[in-house]
């Protein structure tokens, strides 16, 4: 899939201009994975965002207390992983690894991202924006699940 188009179709990036995409383009740096390809380490610090292009990514969360580990989801095309890492370079919540023979994912570096908020703010405030009310709804819903 061409970037722009899979970036117009990811809701974090819903509103922005296809100007504003290009610019968000111009930062995503492609990589090409191999199954049993760990992406992300749970605990780690987050520094970066992936966007799924083809292929597929399985979330896996530890409970270094018992030593278990919980498959969560599997995440194909179109879809985000590590979308926190662009707020708050904060540690991962889970391992994601690469289940399929070929994936090939897009990768958003923080600072970059920084660094393109700081040239263009509304590009920040959007995303931001929509992140706050991805987080809300999921907020929301864990707190239904609760009741």
């Amino acid at each position: 899939m061409d970037i722009m188009n899979l970036l117009q179709s990811l809701e974090i990036f819903e509103g922005l201009s296809d100007g504003e995409l290009q610019q968000v383009a111009e930062i995503c740096d492609q990589l090409v994975a191999s199954k049993g390809t760990t992406l992300l380490e749970q605990d780690d610090i987050g520094k970066d965002l992936f966007i799924v292009a083809e292929g597929f990514a399985e979330v896996v969360v530890s409970n270094p207390s018992n030593e278990k580990t919980k498959s969560i989801v599997n995440l194909g095309p179109g879809q985000i992983i590590g979308e926190m890492a662009l707020i708050d370079k904060g540690p991962r919540s889970a391992t994601v690894r690469i289940i399929s023979d070929q994936s090939v994912l897009y990768q958003i570096n923080h600072t970059q991202f920084e660094n393109l908020c700081e040239k263009n703010t509304r590009i920040g405030y959007i995303v931001m924006r929509n992140l706050a009310s991805d987080l809300s709804f999921k907020l929301r819903h864990q707190h239904l699940q609760d009741i």
